[in-house]
């Protein structure tokens, strides 16, 4: 694990490429297991791959998802916040863990923030996509991930530039 950590990077260009129908069921498989507080698992998940819904979906900010529009997969990540008052953190789990699954098939993919963000001025990011996707209004939308083949490659970030000093020892 510690390996994909050290390759893994936000990857925003894909491959005109569609990912393999047992690969899928992986990532729907690993999202699935993701741990969440209590085993409540307030989370649900879109798995959108429709070309047509991923280019209105890459419109979901002014800036930071058009990347979207390029994936093979774009994943929504929801949570009922009436089913737990964590749902925010076990959506926030789930995210990371199918990147990391992503990465290990060898694929690429990239967080977009959806919780707080704004379409435009007057329609939240989240409202937007309960609008797109028909998505009931007790189901909070916190992220996409946008997943694909990779067609740009980025170094790992070294080990010496990390931020060492933000990790104290028993004390701050």
């Amino acid at each position: 694990m510690i390996n994909l950590l050290r390759k893994r990077r936000s990857i925003r260009v894909y491959e005109d490429r569609k990912i393999e129908l047992e690969k899928i069921e992986i990532l729907k498989e690993a999202i699935l297991r993701s741990p969440s507080s209590r085993n409540i698992n307030p989370w649900e998940f879109i798995f959108v791959d429709d070309k047509e819904l991923l280019i209105k979906l890459s419109k979901v900010k002014e800036h930071g998802s058009e990347f979207l529009e390029s994936a093979a997969l774009g994943i929504v990540v929801c949570g009922n916040e009436k089913k737990s008052d964590v749902w925010i953190e076990d959506c926030s789990i789930a995210s990371i863990l199918v990147q990391m699954v992503a990465q290990s098939l060898g694929m690429g993919s990239c967080w977009i923030q959806i919780r707080n963000r704004m379409h435009n001025k007057e329609i939240t990011s989240e409202e937007y996509i309960q609008t797109l996707l028909g998505i009931p209004e007790n189901m909070k939308v916190e992220s996409i991930i946008s997943v694909g083949y990779p067609a740009e490659e980025k170094p790992g970030i070294p080990k010496e530039i990390l931020q060492h000093k933000k990790i104290r020892i028993n004390r701050y």
